[in-house]
């Protein structure tokens, strides 16, 4: 398992996981659909939503690693890095510097 020493040498590996551009659509619909449910869960109290949102933001991601990426997610092997890395990449596609 190749380690990091820091999240700025980790984010180039996280992209190169993520070449397949359906994938990375996966990962920013998931992304949306977790603030969303978030969202959802503050505004009504119904802490269901929450459950829901973790279920969301993995569930595209990992459909997109599984069946396009065919590689496994970098989650098993680097949880933290990799979730910084999904919202990191979010908002590397809202401001265009990585392409979907």
């Amino acid at each position: 398992m190749r380690r990091f020493a820091s999240f700025r040498q980790f984010y180039p590996f996280y992209l190169d996981e993520h070449r397949h551009c359906t994938s990375r659509r996966l990962h920013f619909l998931g992304s949306c659909g977790v603030l969303c449910l978030l969202a959802a869960a503050l505004g009504t109290g119904h802490w269901g939503f929450a459950v829901a949102a973790v279920a969301c933001g993995y569930g595209f991601a990992w459909v997109g690693h599984f069946f396009f990426e065919k590689n496994r997610p970098a989650t098993f092997r680097h949880p933290l890095y990799s979730l910084m890395g999904d919202w990191v990449m979010f908002v590397d596609i809202l401001r265009g510097r990585v392409r979907i």
